[in-house]
């Protein structure tokens, strides 16, 4: 197995396209390195710190990038031992549905309309699941993504990002979370193309921190509710763009604390 000294020689340098987002850039060099024999299927890769510092990067990013290889079934995490290769074959990967969620082929409003469906009802069992420790967490999060500047893309979608994986985590519903994280990658590229004004920041502060006060409170569908005010914000910015009229929500209708959805497309 690879120690995390190996490999000194090899090439770590990202690629300069500043055009593509960073997470993107780190999870093309470890292909390159799979692809190039210097990881084979079994090794175990560097820990993250190690990985982290040889590409000069952030571990966040790091993070983002081997969960978007997680996904597309080239590399694995085992518990307490790390990451490591699980195939060198990548011909075909992006035939299977991970691959294509990891590549974005599939529209923001799909993968919001099923961010929607998930991340409501992760709030409503993270009401009633989570513990003191994980609520304490959350709002250390949300505090963070508040203290974020807006003209720090990487730092709000990074922030943020944490905010939601966290809550996703404290519903304790594993299943749940891993069809959550193979969005992950679409959803922080549907945030770069909806980069926040200030003032939707400070909307969205103010409602993840609605949300913890639900949770806080054990209140299932008031964080259900919260959450569904809170992602319809996002989504009805992406789909007023081509006109599509928007979703809406009340709680004095039915179900609550479902969205209302606009005509279909």
């Amino acid at each position: 197995m690879p120690a995390d000294d190996v490999h000194l020689g090899e090439s770590w340098s990202l690629s300069p396209d500043s055009r593509r987002p960073l997470p993107e850039l780190i999870e093309h060099k470890l292909r390159e390195l799979i692809i190039g024999g210097t990881f084979k299927a079994g090794d175990r890769l560097p820990t993250e710190p190690v990985l982290a510092d040889k590409l000069n990067v952030a571990r966040s990013s790091l993070r983002t990038a081997l969960q978007r290889l997680q996904l597309q079934g080239i590399v694995e995490v085992r518990r307490g031992l790390g990451w490591y290769v699980r195939r060198t074959d990548l011909a075909d990967v992006d035939q299977n549905l991970e691959g294509r969620l990891a590549a974005k082929q599939f529209s923001h409003t799909d993968l919001l309309e099923v961010r929607i469906a998930l991340e409501t009802t992760a709030a409503s069992l993270a009401a009633v699941r989570a513990d003191a420790g994980e609520l304490d967490e959350l709002a250390k999060l949300n505090l963070r993504y508040q203290r974020a500047s807006v003209d720090d893309v990487q730092e709000v979608i990074e922030s943020d990002e944490e905010f939601h994986s966290t809550l996703i985590r404290a519903s304790h519903n594993e299943l749940l979370e891993n069809m959550y994280q193979a969005l992950v990658p679409g959803l922080q590229d549907c945030k770069r193309h909806a980069h926040p004004s200030r003032e939707v920041h400070s909307r969205s502060a103010g409602e993840h921190e609605q949300v913890v006060w639900f949770l806080r409170r054990h209140d299932e569908v008031g964080a259900k509710s919260a959450m569904t005010r809170h992602l319809l914000g996002l989504y009805n910015d992406i789909v007023e763009e081509d006109g599509t009229p928007k979703a809406t929500h009340s709680t004095y209708v039915g179900v609550s604390d479902n969205p209302i959805w606009g005509t279909s497309r």
